[in-house]
């Protein structure tokens, strides 16, 4: 096989990966990660489950990509990270509700006993309030105006972020969901000059 036709067959892979995780990430968004099958997402992207199997061995290997590639999509790489910019990021989530809802609802689902992402959001939360307070100390310092280091602020932060997806999710005529963090954030203080 010439160089180029591997290039391409490669290409064409890389493509086909992708359309099945974009299909995946549908799947899970409406039935949640029990519910999802593989037959399911091969359907609706016009292959067979074997020939799933072919570009993700196990239902397992599959829901990886997806997270993975929800956290790529999230990923600000060599920018600096301040509150603005969290708030940024609550609105762009609002504008893609598949995404937070297959998020949201593999979160939910992570927290029983042998669930395949129970590690993964375990480690990403470790992850995102290590970087929360990273965020917080560079724009408050040790201390926020309302005394809480930003260790101990992280949390909750990171708490209202998740919980407003939830309420918006739910509710999204009744919830503002950017204008709520915007809010909360406005609760921490005014960061110093």
């Amino acid at each position: 096989m010439p160089y180029g036709d591997g290039m391409s067959a490669r290409a064409r892979s890389e493509e086909r990966r992708a359309e099945i995780v974009g299909a995946a990430l549908e799947v899970i968004a409406e039935r949640g990660y029990r519910g999802a099958s593989l037959a399911a997402v091969a359907e609706r992207v016009g292959l067979t489950q074997q020939g799933l199997l072919h570009h993700f061995p196990t239902k397992e290997a599959l829901l990886v990509a997806v997270l993975r590639d929800r956290d790529r999509w999230d990923a600000v790489p060599g920018t600096p990270w301040r509150t603005e910019l969290l708030a940024a990021l609550v609105e762009y989530n609002a504008m893609r509700p598949a995404i937070v809802r297959t998020f949201s609802a593999l979160l939910g689902e992570s927290v029983t006993e042998g669930h395949p992402a129970r590690g993964y959001f375990t480690e990403r939360y470790t992850r995102v309030r290590e970087s929360t307070a990273a965020v917080l100390r560079t724009e408050y310092g040790d201390r926020l105006p309302n005394g809480l280091t930003p260790e101990r602020a992280a949390p909750l932060l990171v708490a209202v972020m998740d919980g407003l997806q939830y309420q918006w999710l739910l509710d999204p005529e009744s919830v503002d969901m950017p204008g709520a963090f915007r809010d909360f954030l406005r609760l921490l203080g005014e960061p110093p000059a």
